[in-house]
């Protein structure tokens, strides 16, 4: 990911990220390491565990882990499996004020 020290942002308004998740998820492990180089570069995440939550756990369970954009319970969602590329292009895609070149 040499490209991402040539990302800088602009005024980024998401830059919240919601990984659904639970603790005995190895793929949404996996998941947090892809989304670790963005949050380098300011990107939050917050981690929650749907085993708690019925409602969460009836919509999730099956998908996790899912990347959501925290800009409301609109927000657009990634869902497993997914890789360096779509998540780069998941996040740009959600953010056009973050300038990173291709």
């Amino acid at each position: 990911m040499a490209w991402m020290s040539r990302c800088t942002t602009r005024a980024v308004t998401i830059t919240e990220l919601t990984l659904y998740s639970t603790s005995a998820c190895h793929l949404c492990k996996l998941a947090a390491e892809l989304v670790r180089p963005w949050q380098a570069l300011g990107w939050r995440m917050k981690t929650v565990d749907i085993a708690g939550d019925e409602e969460l756990w009836q919509r999730y369970r099956l998908t996790i882990p899912v990347l959501k954009l925290s800009a409301g319970t609109d927000g657009p969602e990634l869902a497993w499996p997914f890789d360096a590329s779509q998540l780069r292009e998941f996040l740009i895609g959600a953010a056009p004020e973050f300038n990173c070149p291709p």
